[in-house]
């Protein structure tokens, strides 16, 4: 339904550095010329926008932004395959777990899908030259990756969606947070139970803006260390 891409069109666009939290978003006849389409469509993608707890509606006022739940991440968007093409090593992943699954209401809700949809899970150990550097759960629709396989995901997952699915990737966004590895988790990283190490949410989009995987990463910190260029846009933010 076209008011559903059109909230997340603007689900995506909330989450980047153009709004700030407070701020207002465009009003619904300038959304309504913008997309083509009727008022009574824009009142509906901002009415999934308040569900989903992105904003605020003020009488009289307009619509305001009061949480973002996905953070930008830097303009050139690379996987970890891709990035650890620059260093030397044998690159492996192991796929500890893939199925078929139901998706549950977080998971529903983050791939903006129907809970009776069904996803693609996997768990991967992610090593180079034999240390493993991450664990990634991951979470795709299911309907847009029907031949997905063991072999795709021991590859490059960003490399099957484009080259071989045809679906060109938008954009990436992550929250970080610091946490200290369980039980599990050390012993899938090999360290220490209680060692710190990030954990990572990414929130995958194709360009035509529908979120095709959610994944959650651990990171072995100590080992793996990634630099981010960002550069600043061309015209100033106001916060």
């Amino acid at each position: 339904m076209i008011y559903k891409a059109i909230a997340n069109t603007l689900r995506i666009r909330i989450g980047t550095a153009d709004y700030a939290i407070g701020s207002s978003l465009p009003g619904e006849n300038a959304l309504a010329k913008e997309f083509g389409v009727s008022r009574m469509t824009i009142r509906k993608a901002i009415a999934l926008l308040v569900d989903w707890g992105l904003i605020f509606k003020k009488n009289g006022s307009g619509s305001f932004i009061i949480h973002k739940n996905v953070y930008a991440d830097t303009k050139n968007l690379l996987g970890f395959f891709d990035a650890m093409k620059k260093f030397s090593g044998k690159i492996k992943s192991e796929v500890l777990l893939f199925r078929i699954q139901p998706a549950t209401e977080t998971i529903a809700a983050k791939l903006q899908i129907d809970k009776k949809d069904s996803v693609s899970y996997s768990r991967r150990v992610r090593f180079v030259n034999s240390m493993p550097l991450m664990v990634e759960d991951s979470y795709m629709p299911a309907r847009l990756f029907k031949n997905m396989s063991v072999a795709h995901l021991e590859g490059s997952k960003f490399h099957y969606i484009e080259k071989e699915c045809h679906i060109q990737i938008g954009g990436n966004y992550e929250c970080m947070t610091p946490i200290l590895a369980d039980k599990t988790m050390a012993e899938l990283l090999n360290i220490k139970e209680g060692t710190p190490i990030l954990c990572i949410s990414s929130l995958t989009y194709s360009q035509q803006h529908e979120f095709i995987n959610y994944a959650i990463m651990y990171r072995n910190s100590s080992e793996y260390r990634e630099e981010h260029y960002l550069q600043s846009s061309e015209r100033p933010q106001h916060y």
